[in-house]
């Protein structure tokens, strides 16, 4: 909103509010009412030679100056007569009395009267009483925008911080997110290994029971062309001998227990063919450690180097289980 429709808005007239901005040198609303409430009864100078085309609000103006011209003109006939000197002009459809034409303009824009008539009736002049109320009147509006101006600062201000928290929220959730996917992807990847290793085993065992049938197969082809061995000398043969010890068992999955730094452990199950970096890497997702770091183990003692992170855990002899240690890499 202008100063000039605050001004307005508070009762002054449009052209004693903009010869108040003039005078103060347009320094703002408080200056130029104080002007006015000091000046309420003085004349200002008319702007009448300006060129200024008269605004949709001077109608009624213009027609109460006909009806004035034509009555002056049937009083100047009738003689002697005086007409009465209208002093003012009265709003017929409110019975406000007002001071000229601006305020007959600024009444009509503001309540939508038509109807104006002169009257002799002299608009008096406020009162000390009159203009103190006025003014308490007009600072209590002021004080009144300045306390939604201020309500509303604070509202935005308000919108402001639940906008950048809601923000960093959203980051934090996309970031979790994020390590979830990569998480998930790295377990998937896992698992995919595991399954194509165990296709492989499935293979080979497959291929190994067909080598062995197409042996028992040619073994007993052999031993149709030929006389057959007394019963106790088969029974020696089947029964394997004294004192032969039985293969190792193939292990598939290693369950590896990781001592951290400050005392904790990590747990898990990795295959025996995976290589010893990819327990590093399952240490720093579970921790966030960016620093470099190292492993060993205790019994026996052995600090693993650069190269056996590439070698697989069945090879370093971490099978079926073990217990890793994390440490600071030495300088």
């Amino acid at each position: 909103m202008s100063e000039v429709q605050t001004l307005m808005d508070m009762g002054f007239p449009r052209e004693r509010v903009e010869y108040a901005l003039e005078v103060t040198s347009n320094k703002g609303v408080e200056p130029a009412m104080e002007w006015l409430l000091a000046h309420v009864d003085d004349p200002i100078p008319s702007r009448q030679g300006a060129g200024e085309s008269p605004s949709p609000g001077a109608q009624p103006a213009a027609a109460v100056d006909s009806s004035a011209g034509a009555a002056s003109s049937s009083t100047s006939g009738a003689g002697e007569t005086s007409a009465p000197v209208a002093k003012s002009l009265k709003c017929d459809e409110c019975g406000k009395v007002l001071r000229d034409h601006t305020e007959v303009e600024y009444h009509a824009a503001r309540t939508g009267h038509s109807k104006f008539s002169e009257s002799e009736e002299e608009k008096k002049a406020l009162t000390e009483e009159e203009k103190k109320a006025q003014l308490a009147l007009i600072e209590e509006k002021l004080k009144q925008k300045r306390i939604e101006r201020e309500e509303r600062e604070k509202t935005e201000a308000l919108q402001r911080e639940k906008n950048r928290i809601k923000s960093g929220k959203d980051m934090t959730e996309a970031k979790r997110r994020m390590e979830e996917l990569e998480m998930k992807k790295i377990v998937e990847q896992r698992k995919r290994e595991k399954d194509e290793e165990k296709a492989a085993r499935d293979r080979v065992r497959a291929q190994i029971e067909a080598d062995k049938a197409a042996r028992k197969a040619r073994e007993q082809k052999e031993l149709g062309n030929t006389e057959p061995a007394p019963s106790v000398s088969s029974t020696t043969v089947s029964s394997p001998p004294a004192g032969v010890k039985s293969p190792p068992r193939d292990y598939t999955e290693t369950r590896i227990q990781v001592r951290l730094q400050d005392g904790s452990t990590l747990q898990e199950t990795f295959n025996v063919k995976e290589q010893l970096s990819a327990v590093r890497v399952f240490i720093q997702m579970k921790t966030g450690i960016e620093s470099p770091f190292s492993l060993m183990t205790t019994f026996p003692r052995k600090l693993f180097a650069e190269d056996d992170y590439e070698k697989p855990l069945e090879v370093l002899g971490l099978v079926p289980s073990a217990v890793i240690t994390m440490t600071k890499t030495p300088a």
